[in-house]
């Protein structure tokens, strides 16, 4: 098994680092309800099919993240404090090239 290491800026503003496997095909925000980083019921509402905008998150390091799919680009124009750096978590899967990301949860609309 190999684990990531990961910061994950809650809602509140407290930094979390966390560790992350990249064998169990998981994305980032089944990490993010993992950890129970954000209040259930308020962050992967549809399930992680790119259909709501509940898990936006602020990509704040520079690692090599998969281009964005039509989908949530999509999606992403039209959800609320939409940035540059703004991605679905959903749509990130864990790999070893995420090992030390920085991301920060978008506010809850």
């Amino acid at each position: 098994m190999s684990d990531i290491k990961l910061s994950i800026i809650d809602r509140e503003g407290e930094t979390h680092k966390l560790t992350a496997p990249t064998d169990m095909a998981m994305n980032l925000m089944e990490v993010i309800r993992l950890y129970n980083l954000a209040e259930e019921g308020t962050i992967g509402i549809c399930g992680g099919m790119a259909m709501c905008a509940s898990c936006q998150c602020y990509i704040k390091s520079n690692n090599h993240i998969p281009k964005m799919e039509d989908e949530e680009e999509a999606m992403l124009s039209e959800a609320f404090n939409v940035k540059e750096n703004s991605r679905l978590s959903c749509q990130i899967k864990i790999t070893e090239e995420l090992e030390g990301l920085i991301c920060e949860l978008a506010p809850e609309e």
